[in-house]
């Protein structure tokens, strides 16, 4: 039986990628620090996953699966030496600390005379290929030539939304996930250093780089606006933001903006892009994921990124002069998202309250282009209490059209 390893045993490495690759009859062990967890998976060698809808949940048992405790850098590695493939989903800021056990097992792997790696990196991060192969290449400086010509470093997309599991969701079992039905997983056709193996829903395609945006700055970006603007109106869950018109209105003008520069950027056809829209928002409204408005919300410091979700799809945007008027709705909401306990949100909307809007973009979002204005008018604002239809109308009023504070 062929071995798959999946760097990172949380829910979208049990959820959607060791489901995928044991439902094609690999052997998956996963690797992680979580005690609890890596125990479960080797005494029951199983786990369920329950696709969940608004009308239905049905249970699915994931079998031959193995736990590997993350700590045991021996174990971690002769097990990444001998596997057939592997995948990474342990969170963007994780990476460098994986970035070792992983060398050390690519560089058993070759000294055994192991066939070439393909590592599948599921992180939401643009060149998340490029950054995982310059941590490992740190680490091994005397295989650079070896570690480009045997070792795949494979984008992938990940759309299937996995939300934290309660206390009652797990029933008594931390193994147990709960997931949506969609199970479609693009990855980069041309990063492979061996034979694609033919699994099913595993989907290559090249070049990448529109499932690289159509996942951050589409699915990624509207999941966030719904959140803050959700933030606004004091709603708890995703679903409910999404049967609240104003902000689905808002929600699918930020998607066509950022499909029509999308569709520039990588020349395919609008419509699929717009289809993909309507999916996702048909999608958030799964009320049976109980996904929240904090979870997918937090951490604005890093989703205010200089290319991360909304800036990214708003310069985007910019560059093939695309109005960006509801994006900039999503930032200036995200300014002012600060939740209780998110430590990164309420740095980023302090500092904007001291500094102002034109500051925090500078400093977190490295922009200073023409929505500047648009975006600190709309955040005084929601300071002062404007309600969301006022702003949409503001918005709507100015068409898209830079405006001076």
């Amino acid at each position: 039986m062929k071995k798959f390893i999946m760097y990172g045993a949380g829910n979208i490495g049990r959820g959607f990628i060791g489901q995928t690759f044991s439902n094609a009859g690999y052997k998956v062990g996963f690797i992680d620090i979580n005690k609890e967890v890596i125990n479960r998976l080797n005494e029951d060698k199983c786990y369920p996953v329950h696709v969940v809808t608004t009308d239905a949940n049905v249970e699915h048992l994931v079998n031959n699966v193995y736990g590997i405790d993350g700590t045991d850098i021996e174990l971690v590695s002769n097990e990444i030496a001998e596997c057939d493939m592997m995948a990474t989903a342990i969170g963007v800021n994780v990476l460098k600390f994986i970035a070792k056990p992983i060398a050390l097992g690519i560089k058993k792997r070759f000294e055994r005379g192991g066939s070439p790696l393909n590592i599948i990196i599921c992180e939401n991060l643009i060149g998340a290929d490029e950054f995982l192969k310059s941590l490992i290449k740190d680490q091994l400086p005397e295989m650079h030539d070896i570690i480009d010509e045997k070792v795949g470093f494979i984008e992938a997309s990940i759309g299937r939304m996995v939300p934290v599991m309660t206390e009652e969701k797990k029933q008594g079992n931390p193994l147990r996930v709960y997931v949506e039905p969609y199970n479609i997983l693009p990855v980069d056709k041309a990063a492979f250093k061996s034979e694609i193996p033919n699994v099913e829903n595993l989907y290559p395609f090249s070049p990448f780089n529109l499932f690289i945006q159509r996942k951050l700055f589409m699915h990624n970006m509207s999941h966030a606006l719904c959140a803050y603007l959700g933030y606004l109106r004091r709603y708890n869950y995703i679903y409910e933001t999404v049967g609240d018109y104003d902000i689905k209105y808002s929600a699918y003008r930020a998607l066509i903006s950022s499909a029509l520069a999308v569709s520039k950027e990588n020349d395919v056809d609008i419509k699929v892009l717009i289809d993909h829209a309507d999916d996702l928002l048909i999608r958030f409204s799964n009320t049976a994921l109980g996904d929240t408005v904090a979870r997918v919300g937090k951490d604005t410091k890093r989703k205010l990124g200089s290319n991360d979700r909304l800036m990214g799809a708003l310069k985007l945007c910019e560059k093939h002069g695309v109005d960006a008027s509801y994006l900039c709705l999503g930032v200036a909401a995200g300014l002012s998202f600060n939740p209780d306990g998110d430590d990164s949100s309420i740095e980023v909307c302090d500092y904007t309250a001291k500094n102002g809007v034109e500051m925090a973009l500078k400093t977190y979002s490295d922009y200073c282009g023409m929505y500047v204005a648009l975006i600190s008018e709309l955040y005084l604002d929601i300071k002062n209490g404007e309600s969301l239809d006022s702003l949409i109308k503001k918005i709507e009023k100015y068409n898209g059209k830079t405006i001076k504070v």
